[in-house]
């Protein structure tokens, strides 16, 4: 197996917007707007270019607390956007969602950097943001979930603990196909990088394992805390009031 990735050149890269071209081509034929998905895919590609040079100088940095600071960060804009589904909510249970995050996520973290990986020195840029990242992701993602699910549940006039059952199912749905998916429909992320940058596929399967079970471990966690601190939580009137109106 080769020893490195292969590094793509820029003209052949351009090569992949034959395929979008031949969408925006159906689009525009089909009388599809096309604004939104034009400016989607120049985002997409100016965004990624941008956190390209910002990562490489992360990477290059050796100051702990810039890592810790850009953590914290991330966590915080998690913590807000896994309210998403439930704005009417959000500044009552932003606490919540961050206390729910940090635990679980930082948890994960220090399990995974400092047990399984080991990392010297700990703040390794190169493992910890990414890695970080993945975990904050699906923490937010299982939060956004659950509150979806369990206020619609409140709603309804369901009790708590039928409402906590009801959601935190609903919040691990995503992972429990991905574990059931994984190896037979799809090669994830990180193990199809690493096959591709010439690792054996056996390191790379541990390496997939370590990811899976984070994620899933990560946003269980942090479903079931949150779902814990809205144990006291009640619907503000005015919110009940919209809703009615709405479904009228």
């Amino acid at each position: 197996m080769k020893d490195s990735m292969y590094v793509i050149p820029v003209i052949n890269l351009a090569l992949i917007f034959i395929p979008v071209a031949v969408v925006i081509g159906i689009m525009v034929k089909w009388m599809h707007p096309i604004k939104s998905t034009m400016v989607a895919l120049a985002r997409m590609v100016i965004q990624l270019v941008l956190v390209g040079y910002v990562l490489t100088f992360i990477f290059e940095t050796d100051y702990p607390w810039l890592i810790a600071a850009i953590l914290t960060t991330m966590a915080l804009i998690a913590s807000w956007i896994s309210l998403r589904m439930v704005p009417e909510l959000r500044n009552i249970l932003y606490k919540n969602a961050v206390i729910s995050v940090f635990l679980a996520s930082f948890g994960t973290i220090a399990i995974v950097t400092q047990g399984v990986l080991r990392l010297q020195p700990w703040y390794a840029p190169q493992f910890m943001i990414p890695l970080a990242g993945m975990i904050f992701a699906n923490s937010m993602n299982s939060i956004s979930l659950a509150a979806e699910r369990f206020f619609s549940e409140k709603e309804r006039g369901t009790n708590y603990t039928n409402s906590r059952r009801i959601a935190f199912k609903a919040a691990l749905i995503p992972n429990v196909n991905s574990l059931y998916a994984v190896g037979l429909v799809s090669l994830p992320g990180m193990m199809t990088g690493q096959i591709l940058s010439g690792v054996s596929p056996l390191i790379a399967v541990r390496y997939q394992i370590m990811v899976m079970c984070m994620v899933f471990g990560a946003a269980g966690i942090a479903a079931a805390i949150f779902l814990f601190l809205c144990k006291n939580v009640d619907i503000p009137s005015q919110v009940l009031q919209k809703d009615e109106s709405q479904n009228k």
